[in-house]
Parts: C-alpha cells; sequence; structure tokens
C-alpha cells in the first residue's frame, strides 16, 4: 500500500491533495455515461473482481454492487489490517456488510453478472485516484480509497462509521513504509492468511509469492498430464538428504506449471503426510536484487529470508524459477558474497526444501559450481507429445474462453497444437500451442471491439507499400514479402472493422458465430508467424500434391523426368511416408546451363511455400575457401565475427519453410559437404552460436554443371529415338557416364544422402517453342501494367523460337531476344507516346524483321 501512496509526500500536503481529489470529483463524468477503464486495472484489481462477481453470483444477485466489491476487499489483506487499526474486526465487518446485501434471488443469474452505477462510481472514481496518485493501473488500493472517499454510499457510511477515513489509510501507508525499511510487520496484518496473527515470515511474503494460496483461491490454472514429473518431485522432497529437486527442460515445456501443480496437490490434500499443510512460497530473486544500493544490502536481505525459512523449514517449500540466476546474483562485482554462495551451506544443512526450474543450457552454470550443483537432484521435464498437448489445452481452454469473451471449438484446439508443432520448429509444446490460441483470442476480441481507427490502418498501409517497394527495387525479397503479409493483415482488419451491419433478426446467431475461434482462425495466427498463407494450411493437402506435377509443368518445359522425381519426394514427405527426420527432399540437379534448373526450384517454392521469395539461394562459388566455410553456420565464440550469424542457419531459422538453393556446388569447399551431411541425414544444423537450426521443412536443391557435356550430347525430354528408349542401354550409359563423373568430384557418403539425382536434358526447337510463350506472357502482363495490350501475331513467335535457339545455351539467349526485340520497341512506343492508354501494341514479322506497330483495330490477345 505504501508503493501505491508513495507520492503523496507528507501529512500537510496529503489533506490538500484530499481536497483537490475530491473537488475533481464533483466535475467527473457521470457513471451513465460509458467509459472503458477495463484497460487500466491492474492483474490483481481484475482479480478483485472476479472474486466480486463469484460472491455475487453464489449469492443468487444479478449485479455486482460497490457493497460486493468492499465485501472480497475487506477480507483480505492490507485491507484486513487497516480495518484492524481502527479497532474493528474484519470478519464482523464482512459480516455487516453481508447484511446490506440484497435478499438473494430465487433463480441463479446466467452469464456474469454486470456493474450497479455504484460499483462503476466506484471504479471510475478509483481510475481518478490513480491517475491523481501517479499511478499507470488502478490496484485495488485506489477502489479501496474511492469507497471511504465515496461517502454517500451505503460502501462509504460503514466505512467512516468504523473509523475507516482516507487520513487514517494514508498513515496505514506510512506506517506500512516505515516497517517495510525496519524489516518488521506493520502492525495489524495477518500472516498468509490466517486472521488476528502477524506474519511469521514478513520479509519471505514481501519477497515472495504463495502458490498455495493462489490455489487455495482458484488463481492457479488447472496441471494436465505431468503426473510422473510431480511424483518424482514429491519423492525428492521425501528424502533425508539431497531433497531439493531441480526442474530441467526446455523454455515452455512446463516446469513451473509442475510446482503450481504441487501447490494444487497440497492444497487438494494429494501428497504424503510429510508434506500436508505445507506452503509452497515463489522466491522473486529479481525483486530481492532490486534496491539494494551498497555493499551488504543484499546479504542482509537474503539472509533475513533464509533466517525465516529455516525456522518455519517444516512448513515452507520455496521455489526459485530460472535458478540459474542464483550464481552472481547480487555480488555487485566488488566482492560481495552472491546468492549461491548464501544458499550452500544452508542447503547442506537442510535448512530449507528448495525446488528449483531452469532450461538445459543455463543449468551449466550451476553445473560449473560443483558444490552448488550436488545440492540438487534434477528432474528432466520433456516436451509432451502431440496427444497430450491436446488434452492439456483442453483443459486450458476455458480459462483463456472466459478471458477473452470466446469458445473454441476442439477442432481449434486440435489445430493450435498440430500446427504449432508442425510450423513453429523452433519454440516448444505446450507453451507454443497455448501462444496460439491465446492470440486468436485476442484477435477476434480486438475485432469484436469496434474501436479500430480505419483511417490509421489506411495510414499506416500507404508507408508499409511504399516501404515494400523500396525492398523489391533494393532485390530485398525477404523484406518485401514481410511487408506484403503486414498489408494483407492491416487490409483484413480494415475489412472486418467497415463490414455493414446485418439485421436485427439474425444478430443472435451471427453473435455466436463470431465469439466462436476455429481452425480457420488458428490457422490465420499460424500463418502471420510463418508466412505461409492461412489457405494453404487448411487446404486438403492431398488434393493440393495430386495436381503438383500440373503445377510445374506448367513452368518448367522439357523436363518431365525431373518435375516427376520432385513431386514424388513431396508427395512421399507430405503423406507421412517419408523420414520425418530429414528435409522434404533433396535433389541434386545436373545438366548444361539454361535449361530450367533454377526456374524449377522456383516454380517449386511457389506451388509449395505460396511465393518465390520462399526460395532462399546461395551461390556456392563463394564458398571455395576454408575460411569462408564459417559464413555458413557462423564463427565460433572467440573468433571475429562471432555476433554475425550464419548466412545459412540464419536465413533457414528466419524461414524454415523454404525451397534451399546451393547454385554450383562442386565449386565449394570439400568442409561444405561435411555441414551438409548433417542436414541430409539428419534434418538439423548446429550454428556458430551453439543454436540448432530446423532443416525438416525444408527442400535443399543443389544444382551442378559436372557431365553436362554428355548430357547436352542428348535433346528432348528423354533425348533418345523409341528403339533407344525400349533397350535403355544409351540411357544406361548416358547416366553412368554422368556419375562417373560426378564420383571424381564428390565423396560416395554424400551422394548416397541425396534423395535423387536428376538430369536435365538440353532442350529442342518443339520445347523452345513452348517457353516464347510462357516469356511472352510474363513481359503481356507487365505491358498490362502500364494499362496497354500486347498482341504477338504467330509468325513473330516462330521467328523469336528460331533466332533464339542455341542448344549449349539453353533459354537464356532467347530470353534476351524477347528483351531485345521485343521489350526494347515496346519502350520506344511508350517514350515516343505513339501509343495512348487503351491501345494494342502488335508485334509482327516484316522482311524478316520484328515490327512494333499501334493496331488499333486489333482484337486484343494477351
Amino acid at each position: 500500500m505504501s508503493d501505491v501512496f508513495g507520492p503523496t509526500g507528507s501529512d500537510n500536503s496529503f489533506d490538500e491533495f484530499l481536497a483537490r481529489l475530491l473537488q475533481g470529483q464533483q466535475r467527473s463524468v457521470p457513471f451513465g455515461r460509458p467509459v472503458d477503464i477495463t484497460r487500466l486495472l491492474s492483474r490483481r484489481t481484475h482479480e478483485v473482481l472476479r472474486a466480486a462477481a463469484t460472491f455475487a453470483v453464489e449469492r443468487g444477485h444479478h449485479e455486482i454492487d460497490a457493497l460486493h466489491l468492499l465485501r472480497v476487499l475487506v477480507t483480505a489483506e492490507p485491507f484486513a489490517g487497516l480495518v484492524r487499526t481502527v479497532g474493528a474486526d474484519p470478519e464482523r465487518f464482512a459480516a455487516a456488510v453481508d447484511e446490506r446485501l440484497p435478499e438473494p434471488s430465487d433463480e441463479r443469474p446466467e452469464g456474469r453478472p454486470a456493474l450497479t452505477p455504484s460499483a462503476q462510481r466506484a471504479l471510475l472514481d478509483a481510475a481518478q485516484a490513480a491517475r491523481a496518485f501517479g499511478s499507470t493501473y488502478v490496484d485495488p488500493e485506489h477502489v479501496f480509497f474511492a469507497l471511504v472517499v465515496e461517502q454517500d454510499t451505503v460502501a462509504g457510511q460503514m466505512l467512516v462509521a468504523a473509523g475507516v477515513t482516507p487520513q487514517t489509510m494514508q498513515q496505514y501507508a506510512q506506517d506500512a513504509a516505515r516497517a517495510a525499511r525496519e524489516g518488521r510487520p506493520v502492525a495489524g496484518s495477518t500472516a498468509a492468511g490466517t486472521p488476528g496473527q502477524e506474519s511469521d515470515t514478513p520479509t519471505l511474503d514481501q519477497f515472495g509469492t504463495d502458490l498455495t494460496a493462489r490455489a487455495r483461491e482458484g488463481g492457479i490454472d488447472p496441471v494436465i498430464g505431468r503426473a510422473g514429473e510431480i511424483e518424482q518431485t514429491v519423492e525428492i522432497l521425501l528424502r533425508r538428504t539431497k531433497n531439493n529437486p531441480v526442474l530441467i527442460g526446455e523454455p515452455g515445456v512446463g516446469k513451473t506449471a509442475i510446482v503450481e501443480g504441487l501447490a494444487q496437490r497440497i492444497v487438494d490434500g494429494d501428497v504424503p503426510t510429510l508434506l500436508q499443510g505445507k506452503r509452497v512460497v515463489a522466491l522473486d530473486m529479481a525483486a530481492m536484487v532490486s534496491g539494494t544500493r551498497y555493499r551488504g544490502d543484499f546479504e542482509e536481505r537474503l539472509t533475513k529470508v533464509m533466517d525465516e525459512i529455516a525456522a518455519h523449514r517444516d512448513e515452507l517449500i520455496v521455489f526459485v524459477d530460472e535458478l540459474h540466476t542464483v550464481v552472481g546474483a547480487g555480488s555487485g562485482g566488488d566482492g560481495g558474497m552472491d546468492a549461491g554462495n548464501i544458499l550452500k551451506p544452508r542447503l547442506a544443512r537442510g535448512d530449507l526444501h528448495m525446488v528449483g526450474a531452469t532450461t538445459l543450457d543455463e543449468y551449466r552454470r550451476i553445473e560449473k559450481d560443483a558444490a552448488l550443483e550436488r545440492r540438487f537432484q534434477p528432474v528432466t521435464v520433456g516436451e509432451p507429445s502431440v496427444a497430450d498437448a491436446v488434452q492439456i489445452l483442453a483443459g486450458l481452454a476455458p480459462r483463456y474462453a472466459e478471458h477473452h469473451g470466446v469458445a473454441y471449438t476442439d477442432d481449434a484446439i486440435r489445430a493450435a497444437v498440430e500446427m504449432s508443432h508442425r510450423y513453429v520448429t523452433d519454440r516448444f509444446l505446450p507453451d507454443k500451442a497455448i501462444d496460439l490460441i491465446d492470440q486468436a483470442g485476442a484477435r477476434r476480441r480486438l475485432a469484436l471491439s469496434g474501436t479500430v481507427d480505419v483511417d490509421a490502418l489506411r495510414a499506416e498501409i500507404v508507408d508499409l507499400q511504399s516501404a515494400k517497394d523500396r525492398a523489391v527495387a533494393e532485390e530485398q525479397y525477404e523484406e518485401a514479402s514481410r511487408l506484403r503479409d503486414a498489408i494483407d493483415g492491416l487490409e483484413a482488419r480494415i475489412e472486418s472493422a467497415t463490414a455493414p451491419t446485418a439485421t436485427d433478426a439474425s444478430s443472435a446467431s451471427r453473435t455466436e458465430a463470431d465469439t466462436t475461434i476455429t481452425e480457420a482462425d488458428i490457422a490465420e495466427v499460424v500463418a502471420r508467424a510463418t508466412g505461409i498463407p492461412a489457405s494453404r494450411l487448411t487446404a486438403d493437402d492431398r488434393a493440393r500434391l495430386a495436381v503438383l506435377e500440373d503445377d510445374l509443368h506448367a513452368r518448367v518445359i522439357g523436363q518431365d523426368d525431373a518435375v516427376a522425381a520432385i513431386a514424388k519426394s513431396v508427395r512421399r514427405s507430405r503423406t507421412g511416408m517419408g523420414d520425418p527426420r530429414r528435409p522434404v527432399g533433396s535433389f541434386l540437379f545436373l545438366g548444361p546451363t539454361g535449361v530450367g534448373k533454377t526456374e524449377l526450384a522456383k516454380a517449386l517454392a511457389s506451388s509449395l511455400f505460396g511465393d518465390e521469395t520462399a526460395m532462399l539461394r546461395f551461390d556456392m562459388s563463394e564458398f571455395g575457401e576454408r575460411h569462408t566455410v564459417s559464413r555458413l553456420v557462423g564463427a565460433p565464440p572467440g573468433y571475429v565475427g562471432y555476433d554475425e550469424a550464419g548466412q545459412l542457419t540464419e536465413r533457414v531459422r528466419r524461414n524454415p519453410y523454404s525451397v534451399i538453393l546451393l547454385d554450383e556446388i562442386e565449386k565449394a569447399h570439400p568442409d561444405v559437404f561435411n555441414l551438409l551431411l548433417q542436414v541430409l541425414d539428419d534434418g538439423r544444423l548446429t550454428d556458430g552460436q551453439g543454436r540448432t537450426v530446423d532443416f525438416r521443412n525444408t527442400v535443399v536443391i543443389m544444382t551442378s554443371n559436372l557431365g553436362s557435356e554428355f548430357l547436352a550430347s542428348r535433346s528432348g525430354a528423354l533425348g533418345f529415338s523409341a528403339a533407344t528408349d525400349a533397350s535403355g542401354y544409351e540411357e544406361q550409359d548416358l547416366r553412368n557416364r554422368v556419375m562417373g563423373k560426378l564420383r571424381e568430384a564428390m565423396r560416395p557418403e554424400f551422394l548416397n544422402r541425396i534423395d535423387e539425382i536428376v538430369l536435365f536434358r538440353k532442350l529442342d526447337r518443339a520445347q523452345l517453342h513452348a517457353i516464347v510463350g510462357l516469356l511472352l506472357a510474363d513481359t503481356a502482363r507487365r505491358v498490362a501494367a502500364q494499362d496497354l495490350d500486347l498482341e504477338v501475331r504467330p509468325a513473330a513467335v516462330d521467328w523469336l523460337a528460331e533466332h533464339g535457339y542455341e542448344p549449349e545455351y539453353g533459354a537464356r539467349p532467347l530470353r534476351r531476344l524477347i528483351q531485345r526485340e521485343v521489350e526494347d520497341r515496346v519502350a520506344d512506343l511508350m517514350v515516343r507516346s505513339e501509343v495512348a492508354a487503351g491501345e494494342t501494341i502488335a508485334i509482327d514479322v516484316v522482311a524478316d524483321q520484328l515490327v512494333a506497330t499501334v493496331d488499333r483495330d486489333a482484337r486484343v490477345r494477351v
């Protein structure tokens, strides 16, 4: 309370302040006007409101009155202590409040009870008091202060009659501040909910949170599926020596929840006799260190806490989250003792029961101090399975549904677990799945709040569009993709905010639908986090994979074998037939230049992940020297560039769903192949900073020109006549020649880990003719963006295919030819203003030369 009312100053200034506050209340906004101050309420105040609502429902009341708030506050500290200081008994006062409450209703109220005008007024006055006292949030102390000040209400009159006034509150706050400085309990306070007695552990109560008290009040979420870990923790606590368990596991797997589950079991009496009645207190080490300015302050404070724990060691279990913080905590670097050295003798003597929690990586800091590490017994907390995580979320969903005012379907809960397990690979269940349902609930709550500033969102879209255009111009495609997704999200919010209001007849049914979180909502949240379009997360994968070959054939001409091999591998992985520990697929593309190796990688990225920018391209000729290999994973500790992330590992860590193209792999240093062995076999790679990067959702494609002299000698999709195809002799001989060349450059253990080695053949004239159509269609789209139409006559298409055919260079000369003969001529017409918007530019052949004319009577064909 002293912290809440600290800024008021001395006794003299308090009277002036109170006068100004009361004067301001007379000019305050009437409670009848809808004012939403819920965002200003602190967590503790929300708990008071929930307790008041529960009490009102239990009494059969349909509304929460100021008397309900007073009834909840007066039985809790520090307000019960304040009532005692004026000579009143909190229990009798609460009974008097009960007598002034309305008679209970015969019908149990449905839904959440509403606030009466007096309760609304109390919260508005509390918000005004919080602002006057310089507080950011409205705390229960401000609500109690508002009840005391508002003396024209029943609650205010009862408080004044009992002797509680603003002045007594201010005096009690000063006494509390003085008691905190002297390390003693304030007069009138109670110990951990035991009425009428002063606390035996005031310092511990100041820097700790009683988890058993929270469990008794229903403030702990249900703990599901961790019975084994809780039992193991109980077993260690029952030991005679070394009875201090430490929970070790990755962040988010539920270490703290296990301790909360232990506290809940103690409250329920579901523990052995030796542990029954004990308090589990979570000690906040950061709060212990905070405010210790001088050497010895922290040691003195921690010693007081340890003395209190030792005096009641049969009643207390101390929980220290982030246990590794005790190593070095409070030392200040000036020779002072840290918390670990203070704890070690206490642990050795058995003065305290301590439960710790830390991560696998941070536990190494404790292991360095062998004397401290031997005092603890590790309990490994693994990540729960998908089935267990579904059960955990099903148990927690009602709490989140109540908080957000929504409902979660069973499919949404299952989708949150499955999608987080599949798409959020750098975090752990159940935490990442809980975040999904929490985020989905918050998005729906925001959408239903009706407080979206459409103009501000549109202005933000304009800024993002400009940033995206700059990123595209600078060829920063990953940044452009991120900005595009942000723009799509803002446009969706605008569309939702400006949607027309439905009729009153259908409003009831629409309300239920609007407050229901479905699988699609979860997919939308995952899509924003991963960049994968939401439709691709919920669509039937089997139906989409069935047409994968058609999608690839539409962009890659003449490489049927390569397309078929890629499609088979992707289907195998997506249907669960592939090894889940390896990448989706790993391929080595062999063939001459310009035959579609890179284009196939782009097409695959577009088909699988929705965008060509999902392809991460690396020119392996840049990694031909030994010292350049560290650029892929980052330099190890102690070397120059250690703070810089690896080019390969960092891009994959940020884009775990992508196609990785390693161009000209044969030019890489042999050490690069050693790194790739781990990627191709285990689907993971450790970077220079010790982080494990997941490659299981990537497609690894390597290209090489090795053996291209053999492949260039044959043309066509298969490259052989019917007789040769039937015997298969020349086909096998060609592959043997190429593989022989390949084995000279790469080791067998590397080649053996590649899923498919795909041979690309040189293109024939028919295939090049089809490629002309693809390239011209792309040109026509750019012309259409200028509000013009482009028509390329059949003779011009034949001319381009004939003059662009250079077998040894593939399709790249054709692209340059179209740029020179078509795009340049169209640009000349536009620069000379010879073509107007809406007109058609015709490309035709005249005297064996391409010409571009404006054909105003032509039928448009794009």
